[in-house]
């Protein structure tokens, strides 16, 4: 908390020598419906998120501060802290906190960046910032990007603390802040069928109220991105491979692998994919499969929220998915529907966990993008029926 008012300090110092100031605003303002079977009542949310800041840049140092504030208007909801727990929860809690705050320096093969900061790596399955979340996640950390060749970039970071959620009235498993000895390792480099990456990431979760230490692992693997032109059309491919084990002071004793086979095709217009996804299984026991406590979760098995935290059995996730897209209809600019369904089973003993289906619609007017999202969960074997709903406007200078 000191290092980070202290880097704050320093961000608001340097605006008075520097070359280029700009200001960072945006607002959103979101209605979210949640209807959970087993649960008493049903749970409805407005809320409005503003984030303030300010970025200067002086030569090859920058410096930004930027705070956030997240209020709830309207509705009754439990946000996860407070409300009834009768409700299904809508994970986004009143807060106002100093979301970024940080130093940068750039040089002609390598970016150095020190302080609170976002971090996506990739595709955001292990690391990254849950934008969809009002109040978001960002790192405590020092990280440096590096280019020493043409095509190849070392990613390397520490960071001491996640700002997770939760904000400022996190406490005990849902905490504002998780300390730990994180270290996340990215060597990529740009072949001729797409880019190849070599990954490392060291979680540790070093709080025993966040499930017992029990989140705290380490990973490795590797995964391969690229695109291709076909004709008019384009083709985007991933294909990943991990294996996840106990790390630090997890009292478990696991090792569960990951994978994942992804297609996208873009018709100029019309858009279809499909994939295949596994977090794996050990022994059954809670907490022992593949689990990704950073990353940005909400990007993957379906937007109920069901996997989370993938189940002791693991999951298997086969998804189809099929969309347009258009530059302009009348006044909307880059105007999208898109719809997806996923299967889940079990990794272990292969049972049906449940079905679901997610559908979206945005439109972008001037500086505001609209969206409606709907996701509708049917279960089998794991949890029960969900459906949510949303309403959503970004707002950005």
């Amino acid at each position: 908390m000191r290092a980070a008012f202290l880097l704050a300090a320093l961000a608001a110092a340097i605006p008075a020598a520097a070359q280029s100031v700009k200001p960072l605003v945006e607002a959103r303002l979101r209605y979210e419906h949640a209807d959970q079977t087993g649960l008493a009542e049903d749970s409805d949310a407005l809320t409005l998120r503003v984030r303030a800041g300010v970025e200067a840049k002086t030569g090859p140092l920058s410096a930004l501060v930027e705070a956030q504030g997240n209020l709830a208007i309207a509705g009754d909801h439990y946000d996860g802290l407070q409300g009834a727990a009768t409700r299904p929860i809508v994970a986004d809690p009143q807060n106002v906190a100093i979301y970024r705050a940080q130093l940068g320096l750039k040089l002609p093969f390598a970016t150095l960046t020190a302080g609170r900061q976002r971090i996506g790596l990739d595709d955001e399955r292990f690391v990254g910032s849950v934008a969809f979340r009002q109040n978001s996640q960002t790192f405590d950390a020092v990280r440096a990007e590096v280019t020493p060749l043409k095509g190849l970039k070392a990613d390397l970071t520490y960071a001491w603390s996640v700002r997770t959620i939760w904000g400022v009235d996190g406490t005990s498993a849902r905490q504002r802040a998780v300390s730990g000895d994180n270290i996340f390792a990215n060597l990529s480099y740009a072949t001729p069928i797409g880019t190849l990456t070599g990954f490392g990431y060291w979680v540790d979760q070093d709080e025993a109220a966040v499930q017992g230490f029990r989140l705290s692992s380490k990973t490795f693997g590797a995964r391969l991105a690229g695109t291709r032109e076909i004709g008019k059309a384009k083709l985007a491919y991933q294909l990943s491979y991990a294996r996840q084990s106990d790390y630090h002071r997890n009292p478990g004793d696991y090792t569960a692998d990951y994978w994942l086979a992804d297609l996208a095709l873009d018709l100029n217009g019309p858009k279809l994919g499909a994939g295949y996804e596994i977090l794996g299984a050990s022994n059954g026991a809670a907490l022992t499969s593949f689990q990704t406590p950073l990353g940005t979760n909400f990007k993957f098995q379906g937007w109920a929220d069901k996997y989370l935290t993938t189940p002791p059995d693991g999951i298997r996730d086969l998804y189809v998915n099929a969309g347009w897209g258009w530059k302009a209809i009348g006044p909307a600019k880059a105007v999208t529907l898109q719809a997806a369904w996923h299967r889940y089973e079990s990794d272990r003993l292969t049972r049906h966990y449940g079905d679901e289906l997610n559908l979206l619609a945005s439109a972008k007017f001037g500086k505001t993008t609209a969206s409606v999202r709907f996701a509708d969960y049917q279960a089998d074997r794991f949890a029960t029926d969900t459906q949510k709903f949303w309403l959503q406007l970004d707002w950005t200078i």
